[in-house]
C-alpha cells in the first residue's frame, strides 16, 4: 500500500532545491537524521519506521499534477519544473535497523545524495522516522513496566491523531513489543494479531445485562470475553458473566476472560479473579483498559493486581506525556572540489551543536556477556583494535573517562539504498518485533528504568571531538586555551 508522497513536504524544501538549481549546485551533501533528548525520564528510543521511509523514496517522483499545482505557485521556472518530471533519488542511505534501542545525538539514518535529493527528502523522513519511534519508545516502556509484552494489547485507534497515526502507530507499537492491535487495517497491512470485546453499548442494548452476556456467548462461544463493569462490576457484571460462563461450559466451550474498563483496577481485579477462582474458572484471563501507561501498570502490579493483560490507548498512541521525538536532519559534510568538507552547525544552545563530517556509530558490547556498554560516534575512515585497551570519554566533560578491555564492535549503519538502489531486504513485522526483543536483552536494566534512568554513553571518538572544537574555534573565532 505505498504512497506517492513526493508533495509531502515544507515549501522551503521546495524553495531551496529551487535555489541550488539556479546556483547549478549538483554536488553531494551528508545529512544526519537523529533526535536530541526529549525529556530527562526517557533514556532511549525504539528505532521506527525504515520501512516506510524506503517505501517513500521508492516512489519519490513529480506528478504532472503535482507540477501543475507547483507552477500555479508562481514560484519556478519553466526549467525547474522540467527537471522535476525526471527528479529520482540517487544517492545512498545508511540506517541502523527497525527494533534497535537507540540514542541522542547518534544518526538513526545518514543520507548521502545530490544535495538537491538530500535536502527535499528531510521533510519526510522526519515526519516518518519521529512518529513511528516515537510510538515504539512508549510501547516498549509500557511493556517493560507490564513484565512481558506478550500481555500488551494497543488499543488505540479512536484516540490516534487521524488515520496514519493509528495505522503506522499500531505498527510501532509492535515493534515496542506489543502482541496486537484492535486496528484491524493494520492487522490486515501487516499480518499481525488484531484483538479486542465488546463496548459498553452492547450491554445497554438489550434488556438486561445478561441477556447481552448470553448474546455474545452464543455469536463467540470459543472467544468469548466479556465487559464486565457497565453498571456494577462485582454484584451484577462478574455474577452475570460466571452464570454465563457455565452455560458455556455445559455446551462444551471454555470462556476466555473478562475485561475491566473503570474503578479501582488493583482491588476489582483482586475480587474478580477470587470470584472466578471459587466458580471454577482458574483459566479465565483479566484484561484491564481505561487511560493507562507504564506508571499506572507498574504500580498496580506492585498493589498485587491479578491482571493478566493490558489493553494500552490513548497514552500510548499519543505518547501522552512526551509527545514528541525532537528528531532533526542536519547537514554534515558537502562535496567542494571532489572531496567532502566537514560541516557544522553552532549554537549559544551546546545541545544545537551538530558533530561534523561523514560518520558511522559503533556499539561496544561487554565480550562476555554481550551487553552494550556504549556507543561511539566516529569518522567513517577511522578504525579500533578490538585487541588493545579502548579509551572513551564524554565529549561535554571530558576528564569522565573509562577503558575498556575484552570488548566487541557492532556497527549500526547498514546500507539500505546505494546510488538510489534498494540494497536491503525488509524484515516482515514480526522478525523486527522479535528483534527488537532480543536487542532489548543487549542492555542493562538501568538504562530501562521508568524513572531515573541511567544515562547510556554515546561518545565521540578522540578524532571527531578534535575536528568539532576546532571548526567551532573557526567559526567562533577563538582559540583553544
Amino acid at each position: 500500500m505505498a504512497r506517492n508522497l513526493t508533495m509531502l513536504t515544507d515549501l522551503y524544501q521546495l524553495t531551496m532545491m529551487y535555489g541550488y538549481f539556479k546556483n547549478d549546485m549538483k554536488e553531494e551533501a551528508v545529512f544526519d537524521l537523529f533526535y536530541r533528548k526529549p525529556t530527562d525520564h526517557i533514556s532511549y528510543a525504539i528505532m521506527a519506521g525504515l520501512q516506510q521511509a524506503v517505501e517513500y523514496i521508492q516512489n519519490l517522483k513529480f506528478t504532472e499534477d503535482d507540477i501543475s499545482y507547483l507552477r500555479s505557485l508562481n514560484l519556478f521556472d519553466e526549467e525547474f519544473l522540467s527537471m522535476l518530471r525526471t527528479f529520482r533519488f540517487t544517492g545512498d542511505i545508511y540506517a541502523i535497523k527497525e527494533g534497535r534501542p537507540v540514542f541522542p545525538g547518534e544518526p538513526l539514518l545518514r543520507v548521502k545524495a545530490p544535495i538537491m535529493e538530500a535536502q527535499l527528502i528531510e521533510t519526510t523522513l522526519l515526519t516518518i522516522i519521529n512518529h513511528q519511534t516515537l510510538i515504539a519508545t512508549k510501547a516498549n516502556r509500557i511493556c517493560h513496566a507490564a513484565g512481558s509484552g506478550d500481555v500488551v494489547m494497543e488499543f488505540g485507534l479512536r484516540r490516534a491523531q487521524g488515520p496514519d497515526a493509528g495505522i503506522y502507530g499500531a505498527r510501532a507499537a509492535i515493534i515496542g513489543g506489543c502482541s496486537g492491535t484492535s486496528n484491524v487495517l493494520t492487522g490486515q497491512m501487516f499480518d499481525i494479531p488484531v484483538k479486542g470485546t465488546h463496548s459498553h453499548s452492547w450491554v445497554m442494548s438489550f434488556p438486561t445485562e445478561l441477556d447481552a452476556f448470553r448474546a455474545y456467548a452464543d455469536a463467540f462461544p470459543d472467544a468469548c470475553i466479556l465487559l464486565v463493569d457497565t453498571f456494577d462490576t462485582l454484584n451484577s457484571g462478574m455474577v452475570n458473566a460466571i452464570t454465563v460462563f457455565k452455560e458455556l461450559r455445559e455446551k462444551g466451550h471454555e470462556p476466555l476472560g473478562i475485561r475491566l474498563d473503570s474503578g479501582d483496577l488493583a482491588y476489582l481485579s483482586k475480587q474478580c479473579r477470587t470470584m472466578l477462582d471459587e466458580a471454577g474458572f482458574p483459566n479465565v484471563k483479566i484484561t484491564a483498559s481505561g487511560d493507562l501507561d507504564e506508571v499506572l501498570v507498574a504500580d498496580l502490579l506492585q498493589q498485587g493486581a491479578k491482571i493478566d493483560s493490558w489493553g494500552i490507548g490513548t497514552k500510548l498512541i499519543t505518547s501522552e506525556d512526551c509527545p514528541s521525538l525532537g528528531g532533526v536532519y542536519k547537514m554534515s559534510a558537502k562535496e567542494e572540489n571532489g572531496e567532502l568538507v566537514p560541516k557544522i552547525k553552532v549554537s549559544d544552545n551546546p545541545v544545537k551543536v551538530t558533530n561534523p563530517g561523514y560518520k558511522k556509530v559503533v556499539r561496544i558490547y561487554n565480550k562476555h556477556k554481550h551487553r552494550a556498554l556504549a556507543d561511539l560516534i566516529m569518522l567513517h575512515d577511522e578504525v579500533i583494535d578490538t585487541e588493545q585497551p579502548l579509551t572513551i570519554f564524554d565529549p561535554n566533560a571530558t576528564w569522565k573517562r573509562m577503558t575498556i578491555t575484552s570488548f566487541e564492535l557492532e556497527e549500526l549503519l547498514i546500507p539500505v539504498f546505494v546510488r538510489g538502489e534498494l540494497v536491503y531486504d525488509l524484515p516482515t513485522l514480526s522478525e523486527i518485533k522479535e528483534y527488537a526483543l532480543q536487542q532489548m536483552d543487549t542492555l542493562w536494566d538501568e538504562y530501562k528504568r521508568s524513572r531515573n534512568p541511567q544515562i547510556y554513553k554515546v561518545d565521540l571518538s578522540q578524532k571527531l571531538y578534535d575536528l568539532k572544537t576546532g571548526l567551532i574555534a573557526k567559526y567562533k573565532n577563538y582559540s583553544e586555551v
